[in-house]
């Protein structure tokens, strides 16, 4: 059984490509008001939430449950609409070595748009489960962003 893995969630937004990323780069700070699965998040290092050497605290609601972790974004990619996370410490330090996030905002030919999630994931053991419930956790805020942005 590997201990490493990838898992993708990609879910169909009706929101603005440009319009949904700019709230991941402008309104991080205000996602524990956004979405229902977000209870706290505040600063822990640094000064602004938007720039890449800042770590946030975070809890989040997985599997019903709060696990409190820590956050550092690693790259921003405005062009195309990507930005790269480190999740760490925390509760989530209990199950997984490496946690690291992949968001993208695709732009499709038809005129659609998508934002996929990307995890990359090390276990610490073989009695981990893949982080199924994140997925979950991603695929609700992904909804609740752009449900949030559409009443904007």
């Amino acid at each position: 059984m590997a201990l490493s893995g990838k898992l993708s969630i990609e879910a169909p937004i009706q929101t603005p490509p440009a319009k949904y990323f700019n709230i991941f780069v402008t309104q991080f700070h205000n996602f524990q008001n956004i979405c229902s699965k977000i209870p706290e998040a505040k600063i822990h290092e640094g000064d602004n939430w938007h720039v890449t050497h800042s770590v946030k605290n975070w809890t989040l609601i997985v599997d019903g449950k709060p696990i409190k972790l820590k956050e550092k974004m690693e790259k921003i990619d405005k062009e195309n609409k990507s930005m790269t996370y480190k999740f760490f410490d925390g509760d989530l330090s209990k199950n997984y070595k490496v946690f690291n996030v992949f968001l993208q905002v695709i732009e499709k030919n038809d005129g659609s748009a998508s934002c996929k999630i990307t995890v990359d994931y090390e276990k610490i053991n073989e009695n981990v489960e893949a982080p199924y419930g994140f997925m979950e956790f991603f695929d609700k805020s992904i909804k609740d962003i752009d449900s949030h942005l559409l009443k904007a």
